[in-house]
This record gives structure tokens, C-alpha cells and sequence, in this order.
């Protein structure tokens, strides 16, 4: 039997890659990567050997698709941050039998999701950001969910997260559940955006973030399932949260009575609300 080890809300903010260089941004993200650091240090003291990612950077406009391949090998470039992530070369070993498993089973739930085998379907920044951290040295298999879904029900994710709980405990996998992407996402318009850098691009987006951290640290999910589709339309969400609704779907939805415990303290980056999250999982 599988099981999960570790689950978690993480950011993927570019300008991480920034905060490492010389220059006056230099480690203005270091807490952000540390917490992410931690997470890695977690997943090795528990022996996780794969992660899962919901990958809100991974754009989809029919169904839900899953990165099921062997092997995930490339170097990546952003094309929409050219300037901050540049020539990252990867080379993960995949987990395709996860991947099938995951879409056999939400696809017996009635969503509509196919698991993909396609060596040139590229792993997208939202998976890669945050593996650049937690694991580095590439020793745990990935398997990648695209969660930016313009289109799609929020329900449907939540099922999907039910599946990837059903898959993993089913397989050999210690597995650790990612989702990747931030609270309110209403990236400043242009002109603003570099002197933004560090900040958020309206304050109600700021207050709504820091009520849903309380709700989460006090283990409040029914109130915060009840308004995760209006908040996700209100405060921009990235993609409209599906990895959020996804992660909730694996923790049990309005049943999830876990407190949040949060390991990167919230902070803005170019106009969005990040953090770095875990969620204790029931024995």
C-alpha cells in the first residue's frame, strides 16, 4: 500500500531565481526558498519517492490532462519571465503508472482527463520552480497535473484530488502532494510592474488572502471550501485555483480538520499573495 507523506501549498515565484544573483534584489526570497527547503528536508526524512505537482503555470482549455511520462528531460526557458528563468536544464525519472492510475479512477468519477505519454510534452515552471529545491539531486519520480483550467468546475478538480489519494494509496508510492501556485494573483499592470516587485496589487486582495491563512491555520475548511469559488474569482486566483481545489479534494474538502502550518510566512511578489503551506494529514 502507498501512502502520503507530506501536502502542501507552495509558491513558485520567479523571482526566487532573482534573489540568488548579485544585485539590490538579492535574497529578497530567501524565505521563501528556505521554505521550500524545508519541505525537501521533510519528504527525505520521510523517504517520499515521488511528487505529486498541481501545476497552475500548465495552461489547459478542454479536459484535464496529466503529464504521465517516463522521463521529464529538456532545458526551459520561461516565455512569459525570459528575463528571471532561463536555460534550466531537468532530468526527472516520471511515474506513469501513476499517472494512468489517476485518470482511470477520476475518469470512473465522471471528469473528463486524460493521462499522457508524449516525450515532448514539456514540464511547465510550476513544477519546475519548485523542484529546483525540493529536489535536486532528482531523486524522487514527478508526475505533473496541469491545474490552470480557464474552463473547468472546481468541482471536478476536487475529484480529481480524491483520485490522486485513491491512486497513491493503492500504488508503492511515499508520495508528497504539491499544489503550485499563489493566493490572489492579480499581477500589477505594466508600467507598475517593476517598482511593484514586491508588493500587492490591490489591498482587498491582501485581506482576503490573510483571512483564508487564518481559516487555514484553525483548521476551518468548511468555511473556506464554501468560498473558495467566489475567492478564486474575486482575487484573481492562479488558475482560477484548481491546484487549491485539487488539494482539498486529496485532504477530504469541507471534512478536512487539519491546521495549516505555515513554513514561509505570507509575503506579496509583483502584485500576488504567496506562501509556502503544510497540511498535516491524518494518521
Amino acid at each position: 500500500m502507498g501512502k502520503i507523506s507530506l501536502a502542501a501549498k507552495v509558491t513558485h515565484v520567479p523571482s526566487m531565481f532573482l534573489s540568488e544573483l548579485p544585485g539590490q534584489h538579492h535574497g529578497c526570497r530567501q524565505s521563501a526558498i528556505d521554505g521550500l527547503i524545508e519541505i525537501r528536508r521533510r519528504c527525505e526524512a520521510t523517504g517520499v519517492d515521488t511528487l505529486v505537482v498541481f501545476d497552475t503555470h500548465w495552461l489547459v482549455n478542454s479536459g484535464f490532462h496529466i503529464n504521465a511520462s517516463a522521463r521529464y528531460q529538456g532545458i526551459y526557458t520561461s516565455n512569459e519571465f525570459p528575463q528571471f528563468i532561463q536555460n534550466l536544464a531537468y532530468d526527472y525519472e516520471g511515474a506513469p503508472a501513476l499517472g494512468d492510475a489517476v485518470a482511470q479512477i477520476a475518469r470512473a468519477k465522471g471528469v473528463r482527463i486524460e493521462a499522457h505519454h508524449v516525450d515532448t510534452l514539456e514540464l511547465e515552471y510550476g513544477t519546475l520552480v519548485p523542484l529546483k529545491y525540493i529536489n535536486p539531486d532528482h531523486r524522487m519520480k514527478v508526475l505533473s497535473i496541469a491545474a490552470w483550467c480557464p474552463w473547468h468546475e472546481l468541482e471536478d478538480s476536487r475529484r480529481i484530488g480524491e483520485a490522486v489519494r485513491e491512486a497513491i494509496e493503492a500504488s508503492g508510492c511515499n508520495a508528497a502532494v504539491l499544489a503550485s501556485g499563489s493566493l490572489s494573483h492579480r499581477i500589477h499592470d505594466n508600467n507598475e510592474a517593476q517598482a511593484g516587485i514586491h508588493t500587492i496589487s490591490n489591498e482587498f486582495y491582501r485581506q482576503v488572502d490573510q483571512r483564508v491563512l487564518d481559516l487555514w491555520t484553525q483548521g476551518r475548511f468548511g468555511e473556506f471550501t464554501a468560498m473558495l469559488p467566489e475567492y478564486a474569482r474575486a482575487c484573481h486566483g492562479e488558475g482560477l485555483m484548481h491546484d487549491t481545489a485539487m488539494l482539498m479534494g486529496l485532504l477530504g474538502w469541507d471534512k478536512y480538520t487539519g491546521k495549516a502550518e505555515i513554513l514561509t510566512d505570507y509575503f506579496t511578489s509583483s502584485g500576488t499573495g504567496q506562501v509556502n503551506a503544510v497540511f498535516p494529514l491524518a494518521a
